[in-house]
């Protein structure tokens, strides 16, 4: 035994292997939830610009092509023909992404704040305090 060593072990709390099970339940349905509302969005969006003519470019809309070699296959022509069935794909599938870009980033903003008020203190209890000093404006 070391000089320093205890002679009576202490418990130590079990590690904490992530966040709590609530909180991987809501990341969960978010992952679901956001894209699903953003993919109805997104359609609502280009729908509603069309109808009131919105300068919106026009690569986007129509129906998509796919290069020839999905043609020729068989296999890769069944997985992607319905897709190439859906007019203004390229215009939903861009406005569906930036409203889950909009959507990430206001939940992150406010969880931010909220973890900014609610959350623990910066300092633990083994920290020191932050220096306390005053400077002077510097002049030459």
């Amino acid at each position: 035994m070391g000089k320093y060593a205890s002679s009576v072990k202490k418990r130590s709390k079990p590690k904490n292997d992530g966040p709590h099970v609530v909180w991987r339940g809501i990341g969960c349905l978010m992952m679901l939830i956001i894209p699903a509302i953003s993919i109805a969005a997104g359609i609502e969006t280009i729908k509603y610009g069309l109808a009131n003519r919105w300068a919106i470019p026009y690569q986007l809309l129509g129906y998509p092509s796919l290069p020839d070699l999905f043609y020729q296959s068989s296999g890769l022509r069944i997985i992607f023909e319905p897709i190439t069935r859906v007019n203004h794909l390229y215009a939903y599938s861009a406005a569906s992404v930036l409203y889950m870009i909009a959507i990430g980033g206001i939940i992150s903003l406010l969880y931010g704040v909220a973890y900014r008020i609610v959350g623990p203190s910066p300092y633990g209890p083994m920290d020191e305090p932050p220096p306390k000093i005053k400077t002077k404006k510097y002049t030459r």
